[in-house]
C-alpha cells in the first residue's frame, strides 16, 4: 500500500501511467471489449486490469494521479452507441461526472464510431480493462503534462 495512492492503481497499471509520455493514449475499457486481442497491438503488448470495478470507479483512481491533454480537443473519448450516435448511457454520464469533478479543464467526452475507437485503441500505449459489464464503458484517455512546480 502506498499513502495518497488508490490501492486500485496495481503495480502494472501504475508501472505504464508512470511511463506513458504526453500525448499517449491509454484505453479504459469494459469487459466486453475485445482488450486481449486490441492491447496486444498497443505498446505494451498485454491487457492490464482493475478488476471488480465500474468504469467510473477506475476512471476516479486513474485521473487522481494521470494529467489530461490540454492541448487536443480529443483528450477524453468515449465509444460510440452503434446505430444512435447522440445517445449517451449511464455508464458514459458516470465517466462524464468524473472527469468534472476531478480535472481543473473541462474535457467533454467526444463520441468516438465503434471501428474507429477500435483503431485509436490499438494505437494506444495500453489498455486497462475494468470490471464494468455496462455496454459502451469503453473510455480513451490522451496524457497531458505536469508542470515543473506540480511534480
Amino acid at each position: 500500500m502506498l499513502i495518497g495512492i488508490s490501492p486500485l492503481l496495481n503495480a502494472d497499471v501504475l508501472h505504464a501511467l508512470r511511463a506513458m509520455g504526453h500525448g499517449d493514449d491509454l484505453i479504459l475499457a469494459d469487459t466486453n471489449f475485445p482488450a486481449d486481442s486490441i492491447a496486444r497491438q498497443t505498446t505494451i503488448g498485454r491487457v492490464l486490469r482493475i478488476d471488480n470495478v465500474s468504469a467510473a470507479i477506475a476512471a476516479r483512481a486513474i485521473l487522481s494521479v494521470y494529467p489530461l491533454d490540454t492541448f487536443v480537443d480529443d483528450a477524453a473519448g468515449r465509444m460510440e452507441v452503434v446505430g444512435d450516435p447522440n445517445a449517451v448511457p449511464d455508464v458514459q454520464k458516470e465517466v462524464q461526472a468524473v472527469l468534472d469533478e476531478t480535472q481543473a479543464t473541462a474535457f467533454p467526452l467526444i463520441p468516438v464510431e465503434r471501428f474507429a475507437f477500435y483503431e485509436r485503441a490499438k494505437k494506444a500505449y495500453c489498455v486497462i480493462q475494468t470490471g464494468e459489464r455496462r455496454f459502451y464503458g469503453c473510455f480513451a484517455l490522451r496524457k497531458g503534462v505536469v508542470p515543473a512546480d506540480a511534480a
